[in-house]
């Protein structure tokens, strides 16, 4: 069994802001991925959460990342907008480009952006939410060029990437966060299976010869408890989630967020170095077209409809997308944030190579 540590959010969020400064962000930048990626955590999806912090860092010192970057516009047409986030920190260019789309969109009543090489943008869910919160509907489509994670439909080597979607949708009261990968694990997950948390399903990964796996160690060979995890060292691959329907899914990802955006798809690829994120996203206002009020009504009604469903398990209600995030947060809000205490070490370690001794 995992064995567990709860921290205080703010604790965790000042820990991690002290960690990126010592390794050279701004003050302003090294807050905003701390943010980000404790809100992963208090969204329950600790792939995305502060797990990445060694990770993260590496890459910068890599020179994979870069510090301090601005998107470059590269097309403006107005509605539609191509970005080049120049490799800088996915948590800074990545909501530079949402932005200038909500602001786009809410000017023309709907916008298109497409951002190529940014760094891992972390929880795709919170761009959706940027979005909500200006009143607007989004979808975004993300793939990650350089890396070949998932196995296609049908097949055993690697040639995907986690490529996840997320689609946002503004009503009042009870907005709607859908954000998944289209792999049947995030590669996240993984990494955090492999630190001691929640195990992956038996089925998760793939071998080789084609034996179903759920040891991190398909994906990333051998590694210390603590310590850096390569998927580069492993030689099986992950699954797509639903079989070819998320393996088709991945594959326009690969296609709209990596091939439209010149960015470039996952591979093919000969040894994983620097990956990028591309995403393409789209931002309509129900407010431009003219139908706000019956959208709204229509919506909140078949939302609660869909949820007065009778649970399949007494006790268990059919939740609405974002219900179980917006749940999880206020328990670890209120709770701690659970660390498994092979990760918390891993994220000490990284601290104490920039000189930081002490978390509080």
């Amino acid at each position: 069994m995992a064995d567990y540590i709860h921290i205080p959010a703010q604790q965790v969020e000042h820990f991690v802001t002290r960690i990126f400064a010592a390794a050279g962000c701004d003050q302003a930048e090294a807050h905003r991925i701390s943010t980000h990626l404790l809100d992963a955590n208090l969204a329950g999806h600790d792939s995305h959460g502060v797990a990445r912090v060694p990770r993260y860092v590496e890459w910068l010192q890599a020179g994979f990342v870069l510090k301090g970057q601005s998107v470059q516009t590269i097309t403006d047409g107005g509605s539609f907008l191509l970005l080049d986030g120049l490799f800088g920190f996915g948590q800074t260019v990545a909501p530079q480009a949402v932005r200038m789309g909500i602001e786009r969109a809410q000017q023309h009543g709907i916008a298109v952006v497409g951002l190529r090489n940014a760094g891992h943008i972390g929880r795709v869910g919170a761009y959706s939410e940027m979005a909500i919160e200006a009143g607007l509907l989004s979808v975004h489509f993300v793939n990650v060029a350089g890396s070949v994670l998932v196995a296609p439909f049908g097949g055993t080597e690697r040639r995907f990437s986690t490529a996840p979607i997320s689609i946002g949708v503004p009503l009042p009261g009870r907005p709607l966060i859908l954000d998944f990968a289209t792999s049947l694990v995030a590669e996240g997950k993984v990494l955090v299976a492999s630190n001691g948390g929640k195990p992956l399903p038996p089925d998760a990964l793939i071998e080789p010869d084609g034996t179903l796996s759920g040891d991190p160690h398909t994906l990333y060979g051998h590694y210390d408890t603590i310590g850096p995890r390569n998927p580069a060292n492993g030689s099986g691959a992950i699954r797509a989630f639903g079989e070819h329907k998320g393996s088709g899914l991945a594959f326009m990802c690969e296609m709209l967020a990596g091939a439209l955006t010149g960015g470039g798809t996952s591979g093919p690829v000969e040894a994983r170095g620097r990956i990028a994120n591309g995403m393409l996203s789209f931002y309509v206002s129900p407010k431009h077209f003219g139908t706000q009020a019956e959208f709204e009504e229509a919506g909140r009604a078949y939302v609660d409809w869909i949820v007065s469903t009778t649970p399949a398990e007494a006790g268990s209600p059919v939740l609405a997308p974002g219900d179980k995030e917006a749940a999880t947060k206020a328990d670890r809000l209120a709770n701690g944030v659970p660390l498994q205490r092979d990760t918390w070490d891993s994220i000490l370690d990284t601290a104490r190579r920039l000189g930081i001794n002490d978390p509080a």
